[in-house]
């Protein structure tokens, strides 16, 4: 028996919207140092899950565990600490159009330490270095291609060093080209940085690329959690017609 504990537990979960139930008690642990890929059709409820775990959205009932801790019963400045540890980035970017790249990546670092300005300074070109911006830090964001700007995005999720990232759609609008180079980059990280990732996305390719584990759902409700090899073997029809008939 693994002696691995999951960085995320989440038990029983159910969603809402108002009286539709989007989430149907879903259970799953999230393990460290994994890319855990969030898949299903269309308004199966991954990004619901995504938010749910967040407290973006409220759950319903169940429960939700990072590192052990029930963050559903925690107020909101303890849940503010758990969060310090974690990156999000948003399908479409979220950065604010009328500063920097720079002045972007600096925000959670102004708005979380006391860090003296030189240090600030540094860790802010790191995380560009880490994502090939260096040279577009002085940049607007709409002066960047839609793949640059999810790479300056990503830095800022990485201010603080995260210990868990995570992304909804992150190379949903990208060409071909520019979602594999992120997806090098997601591989990258993990590799040096040792990080955990929790990505949403439907993206055939990317899944492929990326993903150690799947969790996928289907009209809210989870059919399997586990590799691409399983899940080739699995025999569960709605995932074998997402993957088109099983051709992995």
């Amino acid at each position: 028996m693994s002696s691995i504990k999951p960085v995320i537990r989440i038990k029983d979960l159910v969603a809402k919207y108002g009286d539709l139930t989007i989430l149907k008690g879903i259970t799953v642990d999230i393990m460290p140092h994994e890319i855990t890929v969030i898949l299903g059709s269309s308004g199966c409820g991954k990004t619901t899950l995504l938010k749910n775990m967040l407290r973006l959205y409220e759950p319903f009932a169940g429960s939700v565990h990072f590192w052990d801790e029930n963050v559903l019963e925690m107020n909101e400045k303890e849940f503010d600490e758990v969060l310090k540890k974690t990156g999000m980035l948003f399908q479409g970017g979220a950065l604010l159009n009328s500063i920097s790249i720079y002045d972007n990546v600096s925000i959670p670092l102004e708005m979380h330490t006391n860090l003296d300005k030189d240090l600030m300074d540094k860790i802010i070109k790191v995380k560009l270095k880490l994502v090939g911006l260096s040279h577009a830090m002085h940049k607007l964001p709409a002066e960047l291609s839609g793949g640059m700007r999810k790479r300056a995005s990503l830095a800022r999720a990485m201010a603080l060093d995260p210990e868990i990232l995570f992304f909804d759609e992150p190379t949903a609008g990208l060409d071909p080209i520019t979602s594999e180079s992120l997806d090098a980059l997601i591989l990258t990280l993990k590799k040096q940085l040792n990080m955990t990732f929790v990505i949403v996305t439907h993206e055939l390719a990317s899944i492929h690329r990326i993903a150690d584990k799947i969790i996928f759902l289907d009209s809210g409700e989870m059919l399997f959690c586990g590799t691409l090899k399983e899940a080739e073997k699995a025999g569960i029809p709605q995932m074998d017609r997402f993957f088109k008939v099983g051709k992995f």
